[in-house]
């Protein structure tokens, strides 16, 4: 379920990933690739819909409203941050930040979330099932080839990708630190997926619970408390492992890929600097662009659902 976590927390990603002329298009355009990303993987019925779309239009207006002013203040931050030498703890710390406020909108769409699965027929769930299924196969492509070799070669050029979007072109002597710190890494693969096939069991397990429960009837507002729960026991699991074991993992992962950070930046050159720093100065532009229009958003919004 990380990818429904970061589904649902779309917005930060978008500002976190597309380039700075993009941002603006692709938050606009934000609602309606949630509402395909929940219809690719549950086949949203022709009841679902509209109340489906009035609660993804619901969300954004609320991360417009109450999100958007604390990223443009992060994204001034980082301005001045970036031109400076960092620590693998500074990084962590942003690391926890971009956590609390992906949780953050994740609280934010827990009840539409319990609402949609408090509906869903045995078919659904086997949909969901299978796109499981097909994202792992997706994964394993990406992640686990036979060949070691191009194992590495795979996490170089995502990685790669990662920085040189913040910096830009990255030279000999940097891809080829990054090559050496990627080689030393903790992370694991195979037991990367191993988890992740575990949780999509638990959501499954969730889900149908829930399911089950809503077709047998019942007090309606003990039904959505329940799937509230479930919901949030997703959430929580999606970031968080009940195996102890593998949050022990986690967190050496997590110091890792900070130390990683830090090691990276401190190596980027006074230009390479200055290019992140109009980077983040271009989103924040976008981000403030983006609140500027929340009241004709959160209208056109509400005007929709009344139309209904």
């Amino acid at each position: 379920m990380r990818k429904l976590r970061r589904i649902i927390g779309l917005a930060v990603v978008l500002l976190a990933l597309a380039g700075c002329s993009m941002v603006r298009l692709a938050y606009d355009q934000a609602p309606n690739l949630v509402y395909w990303w929940i219809d690719g993987y549950v086949d949203v019925s022709g009841e679902q819909t509209p109340w489906l779309r009035d609660a993804i239009d619901g969300w954004f207006a609320w991360h417009r409203r109450s999100q958007l002013p604390e990223y443009a203040a992060l994204l001034a931050r980082a301005q001045r941050e970036v031109l400076e030498p960092t620590t693998a703890a500074r990084m962590c710390a942003w690391s926890a930040e971009i956590e609390r406020r992906v949780d953050l909108a994740l609280e934010a769409a827990v009840a539409p979330a319990a609402e949609l699965t408090l509906t869903l027929t045995p078919e659904q769930l086997q949909h969901v099932e299978r796109r499981m299924g097909k994202d792992n196969e997706e994964a394993r492509a990406d992640f686990l080839q036979a060949d070691a070799a191009e194992r590495q070669a795979a996490s170089l050029k995502r990685t790669l990708g990662r920085f040189e979007m913040l910096y830009g072109r990255l030279d000999a002597a940097q891809r080829e630190r990054l090559a050496t710190m990627l080689a030393a890494s903790t992370f694991d693969p195979e037991r990367w997926l191993a988890e992740r096939r575990a949780r999509q069991r638990e959501t499954l397990q969730a889900l149908a619970m829930v399911s089950t429960a809503a077709r047998n009837g019942g007090d309606r507002d003990a039904l959505l408390r329940q799937a509230e729960a479930a919901v949030r026991m997703v959430v929580e699991r999606s970031m968080r492992s009940p195996r102890p074991e593998y949050r022990a993992y986690q967190q050496r992962l997590k110091h890792d890929n900070c130390l990683l950070a830090a090691n990276m930046h401190n190596a980027m050159t006074p230009a390479q600097r200055q290019a992140a720093r109009a980077k983040l100065k271009g989103w924040e532009d976008d981000v403030r662009s983006l609140m500027a229009t929340t009241t004709s958003f959160t209208a056109r919004g509400n005007g929709a659902a009344a139309s209904r």
